[in-house]
């Protein structure tokens, strides 16, 4: 068992690299930069979004999925391997499941605009702009409070404050030597 997230996180960036490989090598889009906007000088107008996405929408889905992952596993390595109890993986789930919710509304609110051309608003902006803007940091509050509430249970316990004074006072005795 020692060890494995590290190679569960290299596994992971691995395949972060092979998608972004096969976005590079993906067809290119005509006006995949954009076209100058018609109005305004030196302003770029978006283009097709559905033929931007086309050939790497899903790989784009992926990759975002595979990022909110490492995140995590990044969140869970910072626990020492002794307490990342069963308790600590329902909430890293919990907290990943709900950050891949709103990375799902986001893109697939996006996707349903570019095949109906139609949107909904919330909080003055359209949906799948909405998730980006309110999802995307919500997604973090889990963990956060995962971190506050769980910080004398997962990251420093009393056992390691009192190592950490022991520790302070050897220094100390030793400096004053």
């Amino acid at each position: 068992m020692r060890n494995n997230l590290i190679y569960v996180i290299f596994a992971i960036v691995l395949l972060m690299a092979s998608i972004l490989v096969a976005i590079c090598l993906a067809d290119p889009v005509p006006n995949g930069a954009g076209l100058a906007h018609a109005q305004f000088n030196g302003m770029q107008a978006g283009g097709d979004g559905a033929a931007r996405l086309e050939h790497i929408g899903g790989l784009a889905f992926a990759f975002q999925a595979l990022l909110l992952l490492l995140i995590t596993c990044l969140a869970a390595l910072g626990v020492a391997e002794e307490r990342r109890s069963p308790e600590l993986w329902a909430y890293m789930g919990g907290t990943l499941l709900f950050s891949l919710f709103a990375w799902w509304q986001m893109y697939s609110g996006h996707q349903a605009f570019l095949e109906t051309g139609v949107t909904s608003y919330f909080m003055g902006f359209p949906v799948a702009t909405a998730w980006q803007v309110y999802g995307t940091w919500l997604g973090a509050i889990p963990l956060i409070i995962l971190y506050s509430v769980g910080f004398r249970k997962f990251i420093f316990t009393k056992e390691d404050e009192i190592k950490y004074e022991e520790l302070l006072k050897k220094l100390a005795a030793k400096s004053e030597q």
